[in-house]
């Protein structure tokens, strides 16, 4: 199956200079565990629920830190049609659970784990 046929197709995101409170609050209200980090329309990285916490652990006050600033900035992205067997081995190898999907270099969505092994289970 291909991605295209699986992942959100709504491009969850926070802007790099966004705090990492209101990056929070956008995953919380959107039952998401990730954000595509944007400048702009670039992708410049993802912050997930794991770089929130590991932001916490370190004491940093997440009204006034920067969500682009506590993101991954070296980001894996899926392409539409790509395979959806191949993108769960890449998030495995990878230790990752969301990828955001691009199309010409634009985030058009995003697709998690979740979402892989769903394909699977249908089966």
């Amino acid at each position: 199956m291909r991605v295209e046929e699986v992942y959100r197709p709504e491009a969850f995101a926070c802007e790099a200079t966004d705090s990492l409170s209101e990056a929070a609050s956008k995953m919380t209200s959107r039952h998401v565990g990730a954000l595509a980090v944007v400048d702009g329309n670039r992708l410049v990285g993802i912050l997930s629920e794991r770089d929130v916490v590991r932001a916490v652990a370190e004491g940093v006050d997440l009204l006034r830190a920067g969500a682009g600033s506590h993101a991954t900035l070296d980001v894996e992205t899926a392409k539409l049609a790509e395979d959806t067997t191949d993108i769960a081995r890449r998030m495995l190898d990878a230790g990752i659970r969301h990828l955001p999907v691009v199309r010409d270099h634009t985030v058009v969505g995003m697709i998690s784990m979740r979402d892989a092994l769903a394909v699977e289970a249908w089966l």
